[in-house]
């Protein structure tokens, strides 16, 4: 499928008012991907844990104008307050995908949105964000489909619906299109992932080994302020990287070794992989000009807890990073017990106000 597939054809706009409530989770990369082009799009794929927990709710209320304007016409609410500061990237969102969407100033919008975890604090708050609001907007544009007798109904599949969506997170935030359907979701084509493209997330497509249908991901909250350098601006500073080409192929190699490691059940390799990826992703961040750092002296003292714990006691404990400086530490379901008492006694000092968000794999978006 290309940008073309999800340009609809005529339908309705008659339906006057309503509203859509979707929850979309956020997700963790185990394959980072860093860099884009274009609208959007991966400069190399990318693999992530759809997390159970890490949610975001997101309300939108339409009604439909007297007359259409040259103007999209929308209030943005977070934690039930209004905020101006989401609007200008809404705004940016809006014309991304009005093409795709041609309804949007048609109707004037409100937009109810909360987190279940700290906003701009590295656990990917605008994938969960950007793919409830696209959830909600495609679910709008099958109530205009439905209305209509100018559609080819049989074209408008839930299949097609579920990866307009995914099409339409991306553009709102690229690893939004990881959120939305599917417990281990690819994004970015890759040459050994059947259907895997640029322009949507697809559900994991080959066998996955038992022990990584339910692994945990505890996260440890190190700073829950805001990112001094935001993602968008990281990406960007990809373009005259001196190791980018280098970087992207490290994540097409990464990820095709990790194929057998999905299906073995291989975990000592999944460690070697998944920290790698880590590791890279935020020395990615410290060569780039300018060079910043999201790490923090108390992310560096957890990764070395996980390391000296891990090499005493055997355990399958392992950590990544997202894009800022909080942990996220993976293990077996089968060593939840163990793993959570050393975070409690070992790890939670080294957290802001003693914060962490214990999770699970989970599904994808889901409909209120």
């Amino acid at each position: 499928m290309t940008e073309s597939s999800f340009i609809p054809k005529n339908y309705s706009t008659s339906q006057k008012e309503g509203s859509i409530i979707w929850q979309s989770p956020s997700n963790i990369a185990l394959i980072k991907y860093w860099g884009k082009h274009g609208e959007q799009l991966p400069k190399n794929p990318s693999i992530s844990f759809t997390l159970d927990a890490c949610n975001t709710s997101t309300e939108l209320k339409f009604k439909l104008k007297e007359k259409p304007s040259n103007t999209f016409n929308f209030e943005v609410y977070f934690e039930g307050k209004v905020s101006e500061d989401f609007k200008p990237k809404i705004e940016t969102f809006f014309k991304r995908v009005e093409v795709y969407l041609p309804f949007l100033k048609h109707y004037q919008f409100e937009i109810h949105t909360s987190n279940t975890f700290p906003h701009s604090s590295g656990i990917a708050s605008s994938a969960s964000g950007m793919g409830a609001l696209a959830a909600c907007l495609v679910s709008l544009e099958k109530k205009l489909f439905t209305m209509s007798d100018l559609v080819e109904k049989d074209e408008i599949t839930d299949a097609y619906l579920t990866k307009k969506t995914s099409f339409i997170a991306r553009l709102g935030s690229g690893s939004a299109c990881r959120s939305i359907e599917g417990d281990l979701v690819v994004w970015g084509k890759h040459k050994d992932i059947m259907g895997s493209s640029d322009f949507f997330g697809i559900k994991y497509p080959y066998e996955v080994h038992e022990i990584f249908k339910k692994y945990q991901d505890t996260i440890l909250l190190v700073d829950k302020g805001e990112k001094e350098v935001s993602s968008s601006v990281g990406h960007q500073l990809m373009h005259k990287h001196p190791f980018a080409e280098n970087r992207f192929k490290q994540a097409n190699d990464n990820l095709a070794k990790l194929i057998p490691v999905l299906r073995d059940g291989d975990i000592s390799e999944f460690i070697k992989i998944v920290e790698s990826e880590a590791l890279s992703l935020h020395a990615m961040m410290m060569t780039s000009l300018p060079y910043f750092i999201l790490m923090k002296p108390n992310t560096l003292e957890i990764i070395n807890k996980i390391w000296s714990y891990r090499k005493a006691t055997k355990s399958n404990i392992c950590f990544t990073l997202d894009a800022g400086a909080n942990v996220h530490v993976l293990y077996p379901s089968n060593e939840k017990d163990t793993v959570l008492e050393f975070i409690k006694n070992e790890l939670v000092g080294y957290c802001q106000n003693a914060k962490y968000i214990c999770d699970q794999i989970g599904f994808g978006s889901k409909k209120m």
